[in-house]
C-alpha cells in the first residue's frame, strides 16, 4: 500500500478532507513534497513554528539535549536542567508577578490546568469567556467556546460557564464576587483577527480586581513576537494574573504552560498534593528547543522588525477581490467577503505551492502567518504568489 494508503488507513483523521501533502523535508519557510515540489509556508504551521523550519540553532539544541537525557521522569519531580533554564529565560522578560511556570503537554492542557488552578485559588466554580474566542478542544478547553458548530456533537459540556462579549466594557458587569476567573486572547484569531481595544482590557483588569477574579490572558497563538511585541498584553499596559502560553513556546517540539506568581501556583502542590500533574509537560527536548528559539528571538531582534515586515504584507494585499486585511504584526486576515470565493482561493493555494488556512469562526478570511525570521524577498515572493492565485480563482 501507498504511504497515503496507510495514512487514510491507521492515522486519526480531523476531518474528511485533509491536505493529503507528503512532506520530505522542510526548511526556512518552505516545504517539499515527495516529487520535490516546493511549497511557502505561510501560516508557520499555525503559529507554531517562529523561526521556520530546521532551523540550525534548535536543531543543535534538540541534538545536543537527545544526546544528554529525554525522559527521567514525570514533571515536577526531578530538577531538569532545561526546565529551570527556559523557565528563568521565560521569568526574565515578564513581570515580576509572572515568576513561575508549569509546563505541560500543550495549550489545551494548560487552558485545562489553569481552569483548575482558579477554582482552587478563588474556592469559586463560575468562569467567564469571551464569545469568539478558541482555547482549545478538550472538554473543559472546549466549554469556554461559545460558538455551536464544533462544539454542539459533544455534550454536556462543563457547567458554570458564562459569556462574555469581547471589546464590550457593559459586559464586564457579569463579572461578580461569585466569578473564579476571566479567560480572554487579547487578540482573539479565530473570529478572522479581532484585536482587543486598550480601554476595554483596563476596564477587565479592573473589574477583576474589585472581584478577586483571575484574569487569565490566552497567548497560546499570540505571543513570543507573533503581534510585534514578545507577549501581546506588553502593548495594552495590562498584567494577567496568569499568562497561558504554547505553540511556539516548544521550538516546534510540543510544550505549553501556564505562567503566574508563585504564590498563585503552588496551591496545587498542596491540599491535597498532585493537584495538577502531567507526564510530558516541560520535555527535556521540548524546553531546550523552546530555549533555543527563545534566544534567537531576542539576539536578532525579530521581533522589533515584526511591524515592518507586516507593513511590507499588507502594502501588497491590494486587490479588488480583498476587501479588507486585519493584522497584528504578522498575524494576519485577508478578507474576501464571502466563503465560496475563499475556499476557492484556499484550495488554489496548495495546488500553487502556498501553505495557508481559514480561520475557525470565519470562513470568508484566509490566514497569513509565515516565520517570523522570514525575508523581505520571502515577503514578496509569498504575496506576488497568492496575488496571482487570487487572480487565478477570479477568472
Amino acid at each position: 500500500m501507498s504511504q497515503k494508503a496507510l495514512f487514510l488507513k491507521h492515522v486519526g483523521q480531523t476531518s474528511p478532507f485533509p491536505t493529503m501533502l507528503e512532506i520530505e523535508k522542510a526548511e526556512g519557510i518552505y516545504l517539499y513534497d515527495t516529487s520535490g515540489k516546493r511549497y511557502i509556508d505561510a501560516i508557520a504551521g499555525i503559529c507554531v513554528s517562529a523561526l521556520g523550519h530546521s532551523h540550525p540553532r534548535i536543531v543543535k539544541a534538540i541534538q545536543d539535549q537527545a544526546a544528554t537525557y529525554l525522559h527521567p521522569m514525570v514533571y515536577g519531580e526531578f530538577i531538569l536542567s532545561p526546565q529551570v533554564k527556559y523557565a528563568k529565560l521565560l521569568a526574565d522578560q515578564l513581570p515580576e508577578s509572572l515568576n513561575c511556570v508549569f509546563y505541560t503537554n500543550s495549550g489545551s492542557e494548560a487552558v485545562e490546568g489553569a481552569m483548575k488552578l482558579a477554582k482552587r485559588y478563588t474556592g469559586r466554580h463560575e468562569i467567564i469567556a469571551c464569545k469568539g474566542a478558541y482555547h482549545g478542544s478538550t472538554n473543559g478547553a472546549m466549554s469556554l467556546m461559545s460558538e455551536m458548530k464544533y462544539k454542539s456533537g459533544y455534550y454536556p459540556l462543563m457547567p458554570g460557564i458564562r459569556y462574555i462579549d469581547f471589546n464590550k466594557i457593559e459586559d464586564l458587569d457579569k463579572i461578580t464576587k461569585q466569578t473564579a476567573c476571566v479567560f480572554t486572547e487579547p487578540i482573539q484569531a479565530a473570529p478572522g483577527i479581532r484585536i482587543g481595544e486598550e480601554a476595554y482590557l483596563k476596564a477587565l483588569r479592573k473589574r477583576c480586581d474589585e472581584t478577586g477574579t483571575l484574569l487569565i490572558f490566552d497567548e497560546i497563538q499570540v505571543g513570543f513576537g507573533r503581534t510585534g511585541s514578545l507577549f501581546a498584553f506588553e502593548k495594552y499596559g495590562v498584567v494577567p494574573d496568569v499568562l497561558l502560553l504554547a505553540k511556539a513556546l516548544g521550538g516546534t517540539l510540543p510544550l505549553g504552560a501556564m505562567i503566574a506568581d508563585r504564590n498563585i501556583l503552588e496551591v496545587l502542590s498542596k491540599n491535597p498534593i498532585l493537584g495538577f500533574i502531567s507526564t510530558f509537560g516541560g520535555h527535556p527536548l521540548s524546553c531546550a528547543a523552546g530555549q533555543a528559539m527563545l534566544e534567537v528571538l531576542l539576539e536578532e531582534q525579530l521581533i522589533e522588525q515584526v511591524e515592518a515586515k507586516s507593513i511590507r504584507l499588507q502594502n501588497w494585499f491590494k486587490h479588488p477581490r480583498i476587501k479588507a486585511v486585519r493584522a497584528a504584526g504578522l498575524l494576519m486576515a485577508v478578507d474576501f467577503g464571502e466563503e465560496e470565493f475563499a475556499l476557492k482561493v484556499l484550495n488554489l493555494c496548495t495546488e500553487k505551492g502556498l501553505i495557508t488556512d481559514f480561520f475557525l469562526f470565519n470562513e470568508r478570511c484566509i490566514r497569513i502567518a509565515p516565520p517570523l525570521n522570514i525575508t523581505e524577498e520571502e515577503i514578496d515572493e509569498l504575496a506576488k504568489l497568492l496575488l496571482e492565485i487570487i487572480n487565478l480563482a477570479d477568472q
